[in-house]
């Protein structure tokens, strides 16, 4: 018996890719450095399932059928690489090699090249959902060549995750496009926890609310617009109860946010791209400073609060942080689909974006109800340059803005941090304004550099002699 694909990598993503495509009626061929995590895999969570072991590389490119179909699932940057440069040699023209790990796009580029070069087939294949959405359906975002996909795609349309039916994964173009869209994916998701995040913060620290109560307020709202799975899981990790102090298991959590580097990524590429993605980039900024614990407690001690009290309505106040909530979310999204019109410009992808809120829908972190309006706003208009322009953007946010301009403003005068909320405001009103104070820095730059500037009632490019 030989496998239909094989997988290399059985850490718990890898391992339930693999009891997805076995569940799917394919066979499997394993493989993991350590041979020890193999043994156990094969012994224990499959089996009797029709997952084929493999010990050494050449035992693992043996049991595939032709044209091999190899899927990594390693550690980002050089592991990537290693696998690869051992793989190589034992494969043949016409294989296909399936990067589904979380890899730079630009990695993702190069590989492609060089794997070109030899006649190897590479894909680079995003895939979000977390170990539970591995298992049971993840959103897919594979880029490549078109005949290497078309070779697999029923595989992955297969273990994807499905939205009334629709599959969470398409086609979405040539080299790294791929894992481009899941590192905006991640940017995205990066931006809509720092806002859910500072929404909770509002409530807890203006309102005085306990988790039990917030847990509340988030389940309902995970009944209206703001639908979605983040949403849904902060008001059950909000109703949880530490057994040890019975204590909200929130409030006994260090305030320290990991990072694992996407993020930063998609904050890199909009400043070389030019696209403003302050929501986002602010959402990176505040998972590094959350990580100066220390400093951070040691400033508490010596930096002045405002003196201000600030009294709120509680049901009010909900309601306020809730509208800016979705308005910011709506912000930040904007800034993600910009940075992909972008890139589409850039590296000449035709990369069309209501496709792309499609199979974001479902088994992705980001699955949120409001995708389907997204969607439909770039069905309706493929060139809709933002979506702030789209009508039920533009009237959703205009709705909540009273809100959301009210939240800013409290958390301002009481001294808590919303770099989220207020980036999002900012961008908001620098988006909407014709006129901005750019005049001035064009002129400071002409007078310090001669960098010169063009007016506004004749064509041309002009400079003073300021001094």
């Amino acid at each position: 018996m030989q496998a239909d694909i094989g997988l290399i990598g059985l850490a718990v993503m890898g391992q339930n890719l693999v009891l997805n495509m076995e569940s799917k009626g394919y066979t499997v061929a394993v493989y993991n450095r350590t041979t020890s995590t193999t043994q156990a895999f094969v012994s224990e969570r499959a089996a009797g399932k029709a997952v084929i072991p493999a010990y050494t590389l050449e035992e693992f490119v043996q049991a595939l059928k032709r044209p091999r179909k190899v899927m990594l699932m390693v550690k980002a940057g050089a592991p990537v690489d290693a696998v690869i440069e051992q793989l190589l040699p034992l494969l043949e023209p016409g294989d296909i090699v399936i990067d589904g790990g979380n890899s730079f796009f630009k990695d993702t580029i190069r590989r492609h090249e060089a794997l070109k070069a030899r006649q190897v087939h590479f894909l680079g294949v995003g895939i979000s959902g977390g170990e539970e959405g591995a298992l049971k359906g993840p959103s897919i975002m594979p880029g490549g060549p078109k005949e290497a996909w078309d070779a697999v795609s029923s595989i992955f349309t297969a273990i994807s995750a499905k939205v009334n039916g629709d599959p969470c994964c398409a086609y979405l173009g040539g080299d790294g496009v791929g894992h481009f869209v899941k590192m905006v994916h991640n940017g995205i998701e990066y931006g809509d926890m720092q806002l859910i995040s500072e929404a909770y913060f509002l409530m807890k620290e203006l309102a005085g609310m306990s988790a039990a109560e917030m847990s509340e307020v988030f389940a309902r709202w995970n009944e209206g617009e703001l639908q979605s799975y983040l949403i849904e899981i902060t008001a059950d990790i909000l109703r949880r109860v530490d057994p040890e102090t019975g204590k909200a298991l929130v409030d006994v959590i260090l305030d320290e946010a990991g990072h694992k580097g996407t993020g930063m990524w998609t904050s890199q590429v909009a400043l070389e791209l030019g696209v403003p993605a302050p929501t986002i980039t602010e959402a990176v900024y505040a998972r590094y400073i959350s990580a100066l614990k220390a400093e951070r407690t040691a400033a508490a001690a010596v930096l002045q609060a405002p003196e201000t009290r600030v009294s709120v309505d509680r049901e009010e106040l909900v309601e306020q942080v809730r509208q800016a909530l979705f308005a910011a979310k709506v912000c930040s999204y904007a800034q993600g689909f910009a940075i992909l019109d972008r890139a589409a410009e850039e590296y000449g992808w035709q990369l069309d974006k209501g496709v792309i809120a499609s199979i974001w829908r479902g088994g992705c972190i980001i699955r949120a109800q409001f995708l389907d309006s997204i969607r439909e706003a770039y069905d309706q208009d493929p060139g809709l340059k933002n979506l702030l322009l789209a009508p039920y953007f533009k009237e959703v946010v205009t709705r909540a803005q009273e809100g959301w301009r009210r939240v800013v403003g409290l958390a301002a005068a009481a001294g808590l941090p919303v770099p989220g909320l207020s980036s999002a405001l900012a961008y908001y009103d620098l988006y909407r304004h014709a006129r901005l104070p750019a005049n001035l820095i064009q002129a400071q730059r002409d007078y310090f550099g001669a960098h010169t500037y063009r007016r506004v009632d004749k064509e041309g490019v002009f400079h003073t002699q300021w001094v």
